[in-house]
């Protein structure tokens, strides 16, 4: 018996019988899928655009040869909100759609229209707009018509996916085989997304205006800026899974005890109305409460999923094909996220060991999209990107990003400010210009890994092919 023969033999006698794959929807869905697709990966290509420009705003030597520095805030807001809300978001229906019945499709088209129109807004509004960018917690903003009228409008088409998503939500069903545990797990995304977006409109009621830009939009967006964050932990959840399983690498998860998990991950959402009818939007206890719910009833259902996930690649046969390419993303979404759940616990003051921390869990999560969306797109009629080049771009892109937040917080460690540029980063030694160098060292690294995903992934998208056939989920 070979080697690999062994091993595959060993895993299938060791990994649980559960099959945690995506149904193949028929033609109407798969469409609607396929837009959702292509407006995140719309998104991922505008903001690297903007990170170019952010990157080469803060290294050293760089900064002060270009004039960026004025546009340093403008470019970060519009790089997170591209790279964070509208991709993660964008991502998040097309797997919501993936997950749903032939129901309310219009609806769902308009959802689409109007989180496109919205994303558009807000990539043009530093061309169009007169700026003022304000640097608010989760969601930044440009305070001025055309942004503001963007994040509207794609906050509009969010909630009505999500309210699609419900309408045509599958049953999960009494069997709980693989594809009822992934069910499960996709709507509990959907109602953590859809309390996010209660505490959005909760807040903006509540919130009193008059306020500087900066109080009323960190009062706005705190309280549904914290659950966003378990929507994109619990959607992490559900691309791990996925990834593992058709990368040969099963994790050790029972459904029954993947469902426990992602219903721990949901409970603690449960407790934000609570906190808002118990405390003052503006209060100690209100800031203080929903940081503590983030950091310890999001992160229940964390440490058991990444034990899998080290269980079921330390124990998968060698990979072969899309299986290097899947693991490649399973083991770095990992890594970063990991990284930065750590990262946090070194926190003290404001500095850039605050954004180490929150680049290494949204890298986490966004290369477990990355890696998905190699897996989704020759299903969704698309053509397949070769495994060499989609697994050295996910290294690439983790690589750099593990610089990018070792020199955070190496410069952190010297007490430099986050969220400033230029002069007013106060690089006085050459340790602090050493972190920072490497800081932009690894993002340059890095965007240059987003930019080959954006070129692999697009070039699939003009390679069409016949789409597989729809697979129906079993209720």
């Amino acid at each position: 018996m070979s080697a690999r023969a062994f091993w595959s033999h060993a895993v299938q006698a060791r990994a649980p019988a559960a099959r945690y794959a995506l149904p193949v929807p028929a033609e109407a869905r798969r469409a609607l899928s396929s837009a959702w697709m292509l407006l995140a990966l719309a998104a991922l290509a505008a903001s690297g655009v903007f990170a170019v420009l952010l990157v080469l705003s803060r290294a050293p030597a760089i900064k002060d040869v270009f004039p960026l520095v004025d546009f340093f805030h403008v470019a970060l807001v519009v790089h997170v909100d591209l790279s964070v809300l509208v991709w993660f978001l964008a991502f998040a229906g097309t797997l919501w759609t993936l997950n749903s019945t032939p129901h309310a499709m219009g609806l769902g088209w308009g959802a689409l229209a109007l989180a496109l129109a919205g994303a558009a807004l807000m990539a043009l509004a530093p061309f169009a707009g007169s700026g003022r960018p304000v640097m608010s917690n989760y969601i930044p903003v440009l305070d001025e018509p055309v942004f503001l009228a963007g994040l509207v409008a794609f906050g509009a088409g969010v909630a009505l996916a999500v309210a699609r998503g419900m309408l045509a939500v599958p049953p999960v069903g009494v069997r709980l085989d693989g594809g009822a545990a992934l069910r499960f797990g996709l709507n509990t995304s959907l109602v953590s997304a859809g309390v996010a977006l209660i505490a959005f409109a909760w807040s903006l009621a509540r919130a009193p205006h008059g306020l500087d830009p900066r109080d009323y939009y960190g009062l706005a967006f705190w309280g549904g800026g914290h659950v966003l964050q378990f929507t994109y932990t619990l959607l992490m959840f559900v691309a791990w899974l996925c990834l593992a399983e058709a990368g040969g690498a099963p994790l050790p998860l029972t459904p029954r005890t993947a469902v426990l998990l992602f219903g721990i991950g949901l409970a603690a959402v449960f407790a934000t109305p609570v906190i808002y009818l118990a405390y003052d939007l503006g209060s100690v206890e209100y800031h203080r409460i929903l940081t503590w719910l983030m950091r310890f009833g999001g992160g229940l259902a964390i440490a058991p999923f990444a034990l899998a996930v080290v269980i079921g690649l330390a124990r998968a046969a060698p990979p072969s094909g899309e299986e290097r390419t899947l693991r490649a993303a399973l083991a770095a979404s990992l890594l970063l996220f990991g990284a930065g759940g750590l990262i946090g616990f070194a926190i003290s003051g404001s500095n850039v060991k605050i954004p180490a921390h929150y680049h290494g869990c949204i890298v986490g999560v966004t290369l477990a999209f990355m890696g998905l969306a190699y897996h989704l797109l020759p299903r969704l009629g698309f053509g397949a990107v070769r495994p060499g080049p989609a697994t050295t771009q996910l290294w690439l892109y983790a690589a750099g990003q593990l610089l990018h937040i070792g020199g955070l917080v190496w410069s952190g460690g010297y007490g430099v400010q986050r969220k400033v540029a230029g002069a007013a980063e106060a690089l006085h030694g050459a340790r602090e210009i050493a972190a920072m160098g490497l800081m932009g060292f690894g993002g340059l690294i890095a965007v240059a890994g987003g930019l080959m995903f954006v070129v692999l992934a697009f070039g699939a998208v003009l390679r069409r092919r016949a789409p597989e056939p729809a697979v129906r989920a079993r209720p």
